[in-house]
């Protein structure tokens, strides 16, 4: 990934929150909830919390005496999430690949659609198990192919047509572990077990396509290519991928199937 592929910086973060979270996160921030295991847990840690989609919901789910820690690379990311989620979390800004914690410090870990991202995946995995105790739950998810999500899939494609040889290639990254025997590889190599990794389907509803192609656009470090290359290229995207949107997903509401792997994981107590 390049420089620009990880900009979640300035603007970008308030409009890919307003603009996708709901679309795209949500949904599956309240799947993930629903699978915390019903065991005592007093410590949780949040892998990419990005914008607090899923903190909010932990902080909601647990009493205020367990304590959650939420962390993200990206500290414009972790700004939002405070002002979204009510009551006392942990904040740090972090690298999932070099965690700032003790071995056997939480109960649970959980990480939506980060693991796509990081470089050494291994190290990311073998990090979350290093810092769970005998016992400890590991909920992540990643998104299924492309093509398998509608809406992405076409912003692709329309981003695609206003490029000859050099478009932006941001999208082969969040859609780049959709190898369900790939993931269980990844999961077992780092001493997970009794891995059980599902697909889960979710439909993903925006007040409008407009909403959703701005996302798309203005939401994503991919406006910083846009921008270099002219400065009216990414209305005229928006514009374009909003009537692909109308046309194929409706409008007021905008309406896109969804799919992605969701594993549930644990770090076995030593016999």
């Amino acid at each position: 990934m390049g420089k620009n592929d990880v900009a979640f910086g300035g603007s970008v973060p308030q409009i890919y929150d307003e603009c996708l979270g709901p679309f795209l996160f949500e949904p599956y921030a309240l799947d993930l909830i629903g699978r915390i295991p019903s065991k005592k847990i007093d410590s949780v840690l949040e892998i990419a919390c990005g914008t607090g989609r899923v903190t909010k919901h932990l902080r909601n789910y647990f009493p205020s005496k367990v304590k959650i820690t939420a962390l993200d690379l990206n500290a414009d990311m972790i700004a939002i999430a405070q002002r979204r989620v009510a009551g006392k979390v942990e904040w740090k800004v972090a690298d999932a690949q070099s965690l700032p914690f003790e071995s056997e410090e939480f109960e649970l870990v959980v990480c939506q659609f980060g693991l796509m991202f990081m470089p050494d995946k291994i190290k990311a995995l073998q990090e979350a198990y290093r810092v769970l105790k005998p016992g400890g739950c590991f909920l992540l998810n990643t998104w299924d192919k492309i093509e398998n999500n509608m809406a992405p899939y076409l912003a692709q494609k329309i981003i695609n047509s206003f490029f000859d040889n050099d478009a932006p290639t941001f999208y082969s990254v969040p859609f780049s572990m959709h190898d369900m025997q790939e993931l269980g590889l990844m999961l077992e190599k780092s001493k997970f077990k009794n891995s059980e990794i599902i697909m889960v389907a979710k439909e993903g509803i925006s007040e409008s396509a407009n909403n959703v192609a701005k996302g798309y656009i203005e939401g994503n470090p991919i406006i910083i290519s846009f921008n270099e290359k002219n400065p009216k290229l990414a209305p005229a995207i928006i514009s374009r991928l909003t009537e692909e949107f109308e046309l194929t997903l409706g409008n007021h509401p905008m309406k896109s199937n969804l799919q992605a792997w969701v594993a549930k994981t644990w770090k076995l107590i030593a016999p």
